[in-house]
């Protein structure tokens, strides 16, 4: 069947109406028509597609074999073509920003930091998601990720932004009754894990030097706020980023064990989706975003903002926002 032959929209959401309150007159109060222009729209449809769409039982009209077959494909249909006119809407709204970044840190990082944007940029509405996989940006409506380094996302360009010491922690009192005096002790612990990352201890063993006698078991958890808290419990010993529980470990509830062994980081990049680099919203939030990472590697963590400066997205990071979207150092996938 050609496109051209395809029945309208206006009686293909007839139809549906009908099929889910199974009564005409019931379907035509919800879409505002009268009972009439509903049995003439599905008339129509069945006599379009050559088959009969329902069955009339008693008061009730009920889908035929064929009827339901179709009613799954229009609904799908009717739903993509939905949610495909808020995403352009979406897309030529520029005072709103669709974030999408990994769940610990934005939780512990950004969302801390973000009242200065929303200061500097007060007509800007800042949506944020949360993922822990890579996602694709031609069918999800974001307009910037922020993400690990090795991350890879289609259609995208990658920005460093950040590099993150990973550390391994305990609650004090594991490690007041167990005595850890050198990497090895690690390896007779329960182990802390987080899903995605089944690796990281091994590596962070062989860093240190540490061959362990059999596998790293231990409990595992679906991301770091939930490794951390685990870790506050006393459940184990865990690695994580420091900047994530720089509060806990001020609260003297977690504490750095063995850092002094080994030195790990983990990369925290900007991704820009190509097609949507150029908003207003983007640039000045890619502004602010470089700004703000270039105070935390500069160790300046605690600096008092510079509202005006959040105002005017000028000088040395509004250039490396521009150079970025204009001129991006590498392309993810």
């Amino acid at each position: 069947m050609k496109r051209s032959d395809i029945p309208s929209t206006g009686g293909l959401a007839s139809f549906v109406a009908a099929a889910e309150h199974g009564n005409f007159t019931r379907a035509a109060n919800e879409l505002n028509l009268t009972q009439g222009a509903i049995s003439r729209q599905i008339r129509e449809i069945e006599t379009h597609l050559g088959i009969r769409l329902f069955s009339r039982i008693r008061q009730r009209v009920v889908l035929t074999d064929a009827g339901k077959l179709y009613l799954s494909h229009v609904k799908k249909a009717l739903d993509e073509l939905a949610d495909g006119a808020q995403r352009a809407a979406s897309l030529s709204n520029s005072s709103v920003l669709h974030l999408v970044a990994l769940p610990t840190f934005a939780a512990r990082w950004l969302i801390p930091r973000l009242s200065e944007f929303q200061n500097g940029n007060p007509t800007i509405l800042v949506q944020i998601t949360t993922r822990q996989e890579p996602m694709n940006f031609a069918v999800e409506p974001f307009d910037a990720a922020v993400f690990h380094g090795l991350s890879h996302w289609p259609g995208t360009t990658s920005h460093h932004l950040m590099d993150l010491d990973i550390v391994a922690v305990c609650s004090p009192r594991l490690n007041a009754n167990r005595a850890i005096k050198t990497p090895a002790d690690l390896a007779e612990l329960p182990l802390l894990h987080k899903m995605g990352t089944p690796n990281l201890w091994t590596e962070w063993m062989a860093k240190a030097g540490v061959s362990p006698n059999g596998p790293l078991h231990g409990h595992t958890y679906q991301n770091f706020a939930m490794v951390a808290q685990a870790a506050v419990a006393g459940l184990g010993i865990a690695l994580l980023p420091r900047c994530d529980v720089e509060n806990e470990i001020a609260a003297r509830q977690l504490e750095i064990v063995a850092g002094e062994f080994v030195a790990t980081k983990t990369s925290i990049h900007l991704f820009l989706p190509e097609a949507r680099a150029g908003s207003s919203a983007v640039r000045a939030f890619t502004a602010w975003l470089f700004d703000e990472a270039g105070k935390f590697n500069s160790g300046d963590h605690h600096r008092p903002h510079d509202k005006e400066a959040a105002r005017r997205p000028q000088g040395r990071h509004k250039s490396l926002a521009d150079a970025a979207i204009a001129a991006p150092p590498r392309k993810a996938g």
